[in-house]
């Protein structure tokens, strides 16, 4: 999983029954991790190999990470019937890497090995994630391959990416996804879609306000709350635009991603979307002000002397800026951050911003706060009531939000 990604048996996976298909592709080194992720989230894998792929990998390294056997032979002394039973067993069905000769044998309907008569008896949703050359990838019969297993069998394709390929083939599209995306779309595949059809916007990170071209005012968040609340909206069917202000994280898989940098940028980022979202969480650290008259040139020490002073303006509110263009339907849920008085402070915004719900956590408690993986929060709703959550990853935090958010939104909706 991505670093600092708590590695701990949670929904969706916790408890799910998921088949990984390896065939015959230098990526396929990749897919230990991926059963690895998989295994340490809760799921009890199947991992079949193609007999291509035990070129690249051992099955003994599948069961060193998932502790039970791999299956590579289809005439199996464990019963002849075991791609049925592990066909019906199946929640979903990941394939990785997908090569171009098992794309083309599965538009076919073949099932000349192990893997291929799982996908012919499994009713279990299917992803397949490409892996191959770019000019393999480009051809004409693999793109019409691809086609077919979305459009006429209802897999889901993931990928592939652009990216170096294998050595000596330089760069292009046909790379597999990282492991941490392959991840995210089985949650997808396993998730109830609560959110399909529905446009979720999510502001996340700091804003940076320039002091100078090298300097500037900000905070010490990550991102990390937004982008969590973004994955999990995602695995919901959702359609997730995330507004970020500056982040060192990566774009969540099926995101659309709007980088920003100041509170002005988010503002007219998030304003441009406003009206077409069904659910809208303000959880950016933006900066309540910024310098008033940034300078052209970098401030420097010798001319300016001991003591330097900044006349700073207030940033407009993201929310209230928006707010007018929201629609009668719309969810939203605030975050507020505070090191004193946090349920008083909390009320106060949740009553004056009209949020659904309010989000409040004391950047002083321990493992609270910016730059850590778990969260401790308390939840006010409008109209009364609240509910504190005990110490969570962000994760399971953005999940418990979601919750709630979505029994707001079933009174709406």
């Amino acid at each position: 999983m991505s670093p600092g990604r708590a590695h701990a048996p949670r929904r969706p996976w916790r408890g799910r029954r998921v088949v990984l298909g390896v065939t015959g592709g230098i990526a396929a080194y990749k897919t230990v991790q991926v059963a690895r992720d998989l295994t340490a989230l809760g799921a009890q894998l199947d991992v079949v190999l193609t007999q291509g792929a035990t070129r690249f990998v051992a099955p003994l390294s599948y069961e060193g990470v998932t502790g039970r056997s791999s299956l590579t032979d289809m005439f199996s002394t464990r019963g002849a019937a075991l791609h049925i039973r592990v066909a019906r067993d199946a929640d979903t069905v990941l394939v990785a890497p997908a090569t171009a000769d098992f794309v083309a044998r599965a538009a076919q309907g073949r099932a000349n090995d192990l893997l291929t008569t799982i996908l012919l008896a499994t009713r279990a949703p299917v992803i397949v994630a490409p892996a191959m050359n770019d000019r393999m990838f480009d051809h004409p019969q693999t793109r019409a391959n691809l086609q077919h297993l979305e459009e006429v069998l209802g897999y889901r394709v993931a990928g592939p990416g652009s990216g170096p390929l294998a050595y000596g083939e330089g760069e292009g599209p046909g790379r597999m996804l990282e492991p941490d995306e392959l991840v995210e779309h089985v949650g997808r595949a396993l998730e109830s879609p609560d959110l399909e059809g529905r446009r979720v916007l999510i502001t996340a990170g700091p804003t940076r306000e320039p002091l100078d071209p090298v300097r500037y005012l900000g905070n010490r968040s990550s991102g990390r709350m937004g982008q969590a609340l973004a994955r999990a909206a995602w695995r919901r069917g959702g359609e997730v635009s995330l507004v970020s202000g500056p982040s060192q994280l990566d774009a969540p898989p099926g995101v659309e991603w709007v980088a920003v940098e100041t509170a002005l940028e988010m503002v007219e980022a998030v304003r441009e979307r406003a009206e077409r979202a069904d659910l809208v969480i303000y959880a950016a650290a933006v900066a309540d002000y910024r310098p008033a008259a940034p300078h052209d040139e970098k401030v420097k020490r010798s001319r300016s002397g001991p003591r330097f002073q900044v006349e700073l303006e207030a940033n407009p509110d993201v929310s209230q800026e928006v707010r007018p263009l929201l629609g009668a339907g719309t969810v939203t849920v605030g975050f507020a951050l505070e090191t004193d008085a946090l349920r008083e402070g909390a009320g106060r915004k949740l009553e004056e911003k009209g949020f659904d719900l309010i989000v409040a956590n004391d950047a002083r408690a321990p493992g609270a706060g910016f730059e850590v993986d778990t969260n401790r929060v308390l939840i006010l709703h409008a109209g009364g009531g609240e509910e504190e959550l005990p110490l969570l990853s962000k994760d399971q935090v953005a999940e418990e939000i979601l919750e709630r958010a979505l029994k707001v939104a079933a009174r709406r909706w």
